[in-house]
C-alpha cells in the first residue's frame, strides 16, 4: 500500500517543468518569533516593527504568541525576584500588592 504511494506522489515530482528547486523557500515566521519581535518593537516605540511583526501571522496566533511570551516572562521574573507571579504581574501592571498571594 506504501509503495504504491509512494510511486504515485514520485510520478508527481516537482510542478517546475520537472526539475528540482535549486534554492530552498525562505522559512516563515513561526508565532514566537512573531511575539518576540512584536514585543520588542512595542517597547522601543517602533511602529514600522509592529506592523512588520504583525503581518508575519494571523492575528490569533500573534495574540497567543504574546500570551506566552507574558507568562513566561512574569514566571521568570518571579524566580528571579523569590516571589509569586502575581505579586510580579500587579507590579509590572502597577497595581496594588494584593494580600491573597501565596
Amino acid at each position: 500500500m506504501f509503495d504504491m504511494i509512494r510511486k504515485y506522489v514520485a510520478r508527481l515530482g516537482p510542478s517546475s517543468g520537472g526539475e528540482a528547486p535549486t534554492e530552498p523557500k525562505p522559512r516563515g515566521h513561526n508565532l514566537f518569533e512573531a511575539a518576540a519581535a512584536y514585543v520588542a518593537a512595542r517597547a522601543r516605540d517602533d511602529q514600522d516593527g509592529v506592523d512588520e511583526a504583525s503581518s508575519w501571522v494571523s492575528p490569533e496566533a500573534l495574540s497567543f504568541g504574546v500570551g506566552e511570551l507574558a507568562s513566561r516572562a512574569v514566571i521568570a521574573l518571579a524566580r528571579e525576584r523569590s516571589t509569586t507571579p502575581r505579586a510580579v504581574a500587579r507590579d509590572l501592571l502597577g497595581l496594588p500588592a494584593d494580600g491573597g498571594d501565596s
